[in-house]
C-alpha cells in the first residue's frame, strides 16, 4: 500500500507537468473554440439549430454547446491548463533561479579552451595599463563585473540579460491571469437584452441563456430613436439617445450607435436592434351631427374636452388587433349627464357587415354611442423601440493586465538573452594578451556580433 501511495505521488506531479498534457489540452481547447465559433452561443443557439431536430438540439444542450464558454467542462479544461502551467513552472523554476543567481568564478579555464585566433589580442602595452582599460570598458557595457587577480593573470567576468531566464514564467503568469479573468467574467458577468420604446424607461433587463430577469440599480431611458436610410430604402444608421438615471437624477446622457457602445456602471450597452410597436398614439376624427369633422392625434392615457357637452374624453387603451378585428381604441367619456366607455374600431363598417345587429348585441362597439358625436379611428401611429444588448464582464480588466504582461514576456523570451563574458589578461612573449570568451542561452548570432564589437573596442582603445 505504501509503495502504491509513493508511486502515485510521483505519477501525479509527472502527469501534471507533462508536455503531452499541455499539447493535449491546447488541442482540445482549440477544437472547442472552433465549435464555439461555428455554433451560435447563448440564447440564440437553440433557435438557430431547431431544424436539426429535437434530439440533436437536446444533445447540444446537454453538452452545453450553446453556451460553451460558460460550461462546466470548459472551465475544467481551463483549470487543468492552469494547473499544468503552475506545476511546470514550479518544477523548472529552481533551475532558472540557479542560472540567474549563480555567478561563475572569473578565473575559470574551461571558457578559454579552444578559443579561435580572432578572440585573442596581443597588445604592446604595459599589462596594468591594459587591465585598467579593459575594466573601464567592461563596466560601461556590463552591469555585473567581477575581477580576480593572480600573480600573472587578471580575470574579468561580466553578464547581462540574466532576467531573460524568467521570460517564460512571465508568459505562464500572464496566461494564468488571462484564464483567471476569463473565469471571473464567466461566473460573475452577465449578458442581457432589453427593448425600450421611445420616451420610455426601464430598470429591468432579460438575462441571456434564459436565466430570467435582472434588476439594475439604475434606470435607462430612451429619449429619442432615429433612423437614416439609403436611397434604396435600406437602413443606413440607427441611433438611440439614452439617459442613465439614479434616484431620478440624470447621471449620463449620450447617443448609442452600432459599433459605438456606451459604458455605465461597468455595464456596456450595444445597439443591437430596433422595431416599432403600436400604441404610440391614435389618430381619431370626432364629428358632431352635420358639423365639420375634427381630427385629433392623442396618446394613450391623454384626454381632450368636448366643450358643447362639457365632456372629458380620455383614451384608455390602444390595441393593434382587438379580438382579431383590427385596430381599436377604448374611449372613456365623463359628462355631467352620464359616464360611459366604448370601443372605436378602424374597420367598423366591415365588422358591421359581417355581424348583423352588432350595435344592438354589443352597444360598446358603437362609435356613436355618445350622441350627437361620432368617433372614427383613422389609424394607430406606431412608435419605435430600441433593442439594447448589455454586457457586464468584471474579468475584462484582469484579462487586459494579463495581455499586457504576456507581451512583456514575449519580448523578454524572444528578444533578450543571458550573455556571459570572460576576459583574461596575461602576458605572452613580452606583450599583453587579451583573451575573450562568451556564452549565451540563445541567440548565438547576436552573441558573436557583440563579442566582435567588444574586441573591436579593445583594439581601438588599446591600439
Amino acid at each position: 500500500m505504501l509503495k502504491v501511495t509513493l508511486k502515485m505521488k510521483k505519477i501525479i506531479p509527472s502527469f501534471l507537468s507533462s508536455l503531452k498534457l499541455t499539447i493535449t489540452l491546447l488541442i482540445i481547447i482549440a477544437v472547442a473554440s472552433i465549435l464555439g465559433t461555428i455554433i451560435p452561443q447563448q440564447y440564440e443557439g437553440g433557435e438557430s439549430f431547431r431544424h436539426l431536430g429535437p434530439g440533436l438540439v437536446k444533445a447540444f444542450n446537454s453538452l452545453q454547446l450553446f453556451d460553451m464558454y460558460h460550461s462546466v467542462w470548459f472551465i475544467i479544461l481551463m483549470g487543468l491548463l492552469s494547473l499544468n502551467l503552475i506545476v511546470c513552472s514550479l518544477n523548472r523554476f529552481p533551475t532558472s533561479w540557479k542560472l540567474f543567481s549563480n555567478i561563475p568564478s572569473p578565473d575559470r579555464s574551461k571558457p578559454f579552451e579552444n578559443l579561435p585566433p580572432d578572440r585573442v589580442l596581443l597588445i604592446e602595452k604595459n599589462r596594468n595599463e591594459v587591465i585598467d582599460s579593459v575594466e573601464n570598458l567592461l563596466k560601461r557595457k556590463y552591469k555585473r563585473i567581477r575581477r580576480k587577480d593572480t600573480a600573472s593573470t587578471t580575470f574579468f567576468y561580466g553578464e547581462k540579460g540574466a532576467y531573460s531566464n524568467f521570460g517564460v514564467y512571465v508568459i505562464h503568469l500572464s496566461i494564468l491571469i488571462i484564464i483567471a479573468g476569463a473565469i471571473i467574467g464567466s461566473l460573475l458577468g452577465f449578458n442581457a437584452f432589453v427593448n425600450i420604446a421611445e420616451g420610455e424607461s426601464t430598470s429591468t433587463v432579460h438575462l441571456g441563456r434564459q436565466k430570467g430577469i435582472k434588476k439594475l440599480d439604475f434606470t435607462v431611458r430612451c429619449d429619442k430613436f432615429s433612423i437614416a436610410y439609403y436611397d434604396n430604402g435600406m437602413p443606413k444608421e440607427y441611433r438611440s439617445n439614452l439617459s442613465f438615471l439614479k434616484n431620478n437624477n440624470v447621471i449620463l446622457q449620450g447617443p448609442l450607435l452600432v459599433n459605438h457602445p456606451i459604458t455605465f456602471n461597468g455595464i456596456r450597452f450595444y445597439q443591437a436592434s430596433y422595431g416599432s410597436i403600436p400604441g404610440g398614439q391614435a389618430n381619431i376624427t370626432v364629428k358632431k351631427g352635420n358639423d365639420e369633422e375634427t381630427t385629433i392625434k392623442i396618446k394613450q392615457k391623454d384626454s381632450f374636452f368636448l366643450k358643447e357637452k362639457d365632456a372629458k374624453v380620455k383614451i384608455l387603451r390602444i390595441e393593434e388587433n382587438l379580438m382579431s378585428m383590427g385596430p381599436a381604441v377604448l374611449i372613456s367619456i365623463q359628462a355631467p349627464e352620464s359616464n360611459m366607455r366604448f370601443w372605436v374600431f378602424k374597420n367598423i363598417e366591415k365588422i358591421r357587415d359581417s355581424i348583423p345587429g352588432l350595435f344592438k348585441k354589443v352597444p360598446k362597439f358603437n362609435p356613436g354611442l355618445f350622441k350627437p358625436y361620432y368617433f372614427k379611428l383613422n389609424r394607430i401611429e406606431s412608435k419605435h423601440y430600441t433593442g439594447l444588448q448589455l454586457s457586464h464582464d468584471p474579468g475584462v480588466s484582469i484579462v487586459a493586465i494579463g495581455s499586457f504582461f504576456i507581451i512583456i514576456g514575449f519580448f523578454i523570451t524572444f528578444f533578450s538573452s543571458h550573455k556571459r563574458l570572460w576576459v583574461r589578461v596575461d602576458e605572452k612573449e613580452g606583450k599583453s594578451r587579451i583573451s575573450v570568451a562568451a556564452t549565451s542561452n540563445k541567440d548565438p548570432v547576436g552573441l558573436k556580433r557583440e563579442t566582435e564589437h567588444l574586441i573591436s573596442h579593445f583594439k581601438n582603445e588599446l591600439g
